[in-house]
């Protein structure tokens, strides 16, 4: 054999090596499911995606795994699960998820944590065809961004819808007259914030409510207390803050040291957390927040019951279980095309009704129309008092007092 002959069939034999190693090594890829997630894990909002996104992914990633994977038409897969902490950067985040979309590889995203990041990032998770489930997001905007975004999908519903909640609450309230028609109002100046901020004036006033006070502050502000003092110095009959979780506590905690504790008092997300309830103890008792549950039924009991086997932490009492409801959602689609194509996966979500721990969710033009908004601290846990066609509401209490 002549040399040219010989290194020819070498380099065939080393082509046909290389090839079958690439194929075992695809087989072996191919074995897992890659689910990506960014999310804060330092920064402002840390504290909130640490309590109700990050544990919420470990819980079913964790079970679902356990059940053997996710069902395909070609059999089993377990999860993979990629995270980055996005820092409480928008930049940050898309950069992780442009890493996740062209480095990692991942099959699907979990939605970002916060109205803010969710609407920011909508077009880089469009761009590459992931299903975006929103868990965290209330906009006005849904329409127009689910129009313009294909694969984004909103589950707690629009800020008017969640406004209309609070005035509901209120409005019982004033009609039994158990409170005046004054109310204090300030709110985080995030996209989240400061779009409640705006359609509630127009709201509460129509309500026939005055707004005695009306003031922003950043997201981030470390001295609250000239808000509180501001606050209860226009001696509202109501408060209500739209306020992120370092702020739920930050102005909550001033009102306990100036004793403003009007008979209607609400702060947004953060309320609903057992870290709100282990801080502040029984003083929160009849306060109002941002979203609920229905805690009584044997679907939530189950999963909340889970939540804290698996991850050693309890689940809060609203946007756990809306966050464990989107990835049952995502399961349940791609179980039902029965492959990791994401364009068939989000068809799937529009068409179909899904089991979840609330009941059956259906989306119209890729908005749910079940969710709570309003809740309220009674006797030591948050229940759902106000919602948009969910099941188990209780009456509205008056707060006497910070005691």
């Amino acid at each position: 054999m002549n040399r040219r002959k010989m290194l020819s069939r070498l380099s065939t034999a080393l082509a046909t090596v290389g090839t079958a190693s690439l194929l075992t090594f695809s087989a072996l890829a191919s074995d897992t499911v890659k689910i990506g997630a960014v999310a804060p894990k330092t920064g402002p909002l840390a504290g909130g995606a640490t309590v109700t996104q990050w544990p919420t992914v470990d819980l079913w990633v964790a079970q679902v795994n356990e059940r053997g994977g996710l069902k395909l038409k070609d059999g089993q897969k377990k999860i993979e699960l990629i995270a980055y902490d996005d820092k409480t950067n928008p930049g940050e985040h898309i950069k992780a998820v442009q890493r996740l979309a062209t480095q990692d590889e991942v099959d699907f995203i979990v939605a970002p944590y916060g109205t803010g990041f969710n609407i920011a990032a909508a077009p880089i998770y469009a761009k590459y065809g992931y299903p975006q489930i929103a868990v965290s997001a209330i906009t006005d905007k849904i329409g127009e961004l689910t129009e313009r975004y294909p694969s984004l999908f909103f589950t707690l519903g629009s800020t008017t819808a969640f406004v209309e909640g609070v005035r509901d609450v209120l409005t019982g309230l004033r009609d039994k007259g158990e409170i005046g028609n004054k109310i204090a109002m300030v709110n985080v100046a995030d996209a989240f914030g400061i779009e409640l901020a705006e359609v509630a004036r127009p709201i509460f006033k129509e309500a026939g409510f005055e707004l005695v006070y009306d003031k922003s502050y950043p997201l981030g502000t470390p001295d609250l207390s000239p808000i509180v003092k501001g606050a209860k110095a226009s001696n509202p009959d109501a408060f209500v803050a739209w306020s992120y979780p370092p702020d739920t506590f930050g102005l909550t905690e001033q009102s306990i040291i100036e004793d403003f504790s009007p008979k209607a008092f609400y702060t947004a997300v953060a309320t609903c957390f057992p870290a709100y309830a282990g801080k502040f103890g029984s003083k929160i008792n009849n306060n109002l927040g941002a979203g609920g549950v229905n805690p009584d039924t044997p679907k939530m009991k189950a999963y909340r019951d889970a939540h804290k086997e698996v991850t050693g932490k309890d689940a809060d009492y609203w946007a756990s279980a809306n966050t464990y409801v989107s990835l049952q959602i995502l399961e349940q689609a791609i179980e039902g095309v029965g492959e990791l194509d994401r364009e068939k996966v989000t068809a799937y979500i529009k068409a179909n009704t899904f089991d979840t721990i609330m009941g059956d969710i259906s989306f119209d033009n890729q908005n749910s129309n079940k969710f709570w908004t309003v809740g309220q601290w009674q006797d030591g846990v948050f229940r759902g008092v106000a919602s948009v066609n969910v099941e188990g509401a209780v009456p509205v209490r008056l707060k006497d007092g910070w005691k």
